[in-house]
């Protein structure tokens, strides 16, 4: 399928921000829920061991996504490591609930945070959760020169994969939704409101996650993406993880090389 860079509504600064929260909740539940990024934590480890810190910055966060598992097992690991949230619509009442949910170990920037151009201030591991593809070829590419120029690593990842499979399994959300909408904490009346008395929840949910699908760069568009990005000494990780039980899920991992005495780039690109 060729990719369709369409709109999606949650990205509109005009979309009313209790349905825009109604639906990273529901995201953020649906993550948890089937422990999504699950596949992932190998790369996640040596994202963090690359980066040379114990800091995860979260770019595009919504509602958390799977962030709490990922916490969970790093501190099952004893990897003792600090979750900063951040997003250019922060739902904050879903970060407030995340970080009281980790005791404070997770923490988040309460204002809006430009994912192509993050503060200094903002160092460690950065990562995506199907989130890279509400970015436009240029503006993606900022994403990653800006992690390059700065020495971050920064790892994304997507579970969206342009495929006809998925686009059709994305015309059932409403249903998921409205199945899911009464056990998501915290409890909300808006939340309700406009999920069983105007469906806008689960009908731009849905939208969006057509759009999604459309919109995800596949491994070889990454690939070329990369290609694009003026980077000495850093490398790009780019594959897919099939699983069994869920979809498929595309990575992107890029890092320094801090070890590289010789000045001489390196790169790979590899497939799992």
């Amino acid at each position: 399928m060729r990719r369709l860079h369409l709109f999606e509504f949650e990205d509109q600064p005009w979309f009313p921000n209790v349905i825009r929260e109604g639906i990273t909740d529901y995201l953020q539940f649906a993550a948890n829920r089937v422990d999504l990024y699950k596949p992932v934590m190998p790369l996640i480890r040596k994202g963090l061991e690359k980066s040379g810190t114990d800091r995860i910055v979260d770019i595009c966060s919504g509602g958390g996504g799977g962030i709490l598992k990922i916490y969970e097992k790093l501190k099952r690991e004893f990897l003792k490591s600090q979750i900063i949230l951040t997003d250019k619509y922060p739902n904050l009442a879903a970060f407030r609930q995340a970080s009281d949910s980790a005791g404070g170990e997770i923490d988040y920037v309460a204002t809006p945070v430009d994912a192509t151009d993050l503060p200094e201030t903002l160092e460690g591991f950065r990562t995506q959760f199907v989130s890279f593809h509400h970015f436009a070829p240029g503006s993606a590419r900022k994403i990653l020169e800006n992690a390059a120029r700065t020495k971050s690593a920064i790892g994304i990842f997507e579970a969206t994969e342009r495929s006809l499979v998925n686009f059709i399994a994305m015309l059932f959300t409403p249903l998921v939704v409205m199945l899911a909408v009464p056990f998501i904490r915290p409890f909300k009346w808006s939340r309700i409101f406009f999920t069983y008395v105007i469906p806008a929840i689960p009908l731009f949910t849905m939208w969006d996650g057509m759009v999604s699908v459309l919109r995800t760069y596949s491994v070889r568009e990454m690939q070329e993406m990369t290609r694009k990005v003026n980077a000495r000494n850093y490398t790009w990780e780019i594959g897919r993880i099939r699983t069994r039980k869920g979809p498929n899920l595309l990575y992107l991992l890029g890092y320094p090389e801090r070890e590289a005495a010789s000045g001489r780039a390196t790169a790979s690109e590899k497939a799992a």
